[in-house]
């Protein structure tokens, strides 16, 4: 199966991914708890380079590691898509691309972070936003398009600059 089609099959299967944002449009405290307390416990992990996952994918489901790869070379397409799980306010993070990756070293090594393998959210809006550009989308309308689909029931936001 080709790459994209494989992100597409991926995107489909992201749905059986149990989210860690309140898509209830309540403000349900246990949610917010229980995804802060995941955050706090995030694993980073630093391998040689994008083809070489983490160890913590290991056990996770093959669509799962598709995303992770997908994101890690999707940089410049996810640093400007913003995050709606809640990462912003709990683990700092700027943009989407900070729940799969922690830091892209001037080595080429990569530390990965596990925040995306607790997160629905973090997995839909990542593996979204991927099949969108690789269909030609605009980063302008992928933006607007993401924001548009979580403006309610998310959290709110990562700081993610404007496009």
């Amino acid at each position: 199966m080709n790459y994209k089609k494989k992100v597409i099959v991926v995107f489909t299967a992201v749905a059986i991914v149990s989210g860690c944002s309140n898509t209830s449009g309540s403000n349900d405290t246990s949610e917010q708890a229980e995804h802060h307390e995941h955050v706090i416990n995030d694993i980073r992990e630093e391998t040689t380079g994008i083809d070489i996952l983490p160890t913590f994918l290991n056990d996770k489901p093959e669509n799962m590691q598709v995303i992770y790869q997908a994101a890690s070379q999707h940089k410049d397409l996810l640093e400007k898509i913003p995050c709606y799980c809640g990462c912003g306010e709990s683990a700092n993070h700027k943009s989407s691309y900070d729940c799969f990756v922690f830091e892209n070293k001037k080595d080429g090594s990569i530390i990965w972070d596990d925040h995306g393998t607790k997160c629905g959210v973090c997995l839909e809006i990542a593996a979204q936003s991927i099949v969108d550009f690789q269909e030609g989308k605009s980063v302008k309308d992928i933006r607007s398009k993401i924001d548009e689909m979580y403006k309610e029931g998310y959290s709110t936001p990562t700081p993610t600059p404007e496009v």
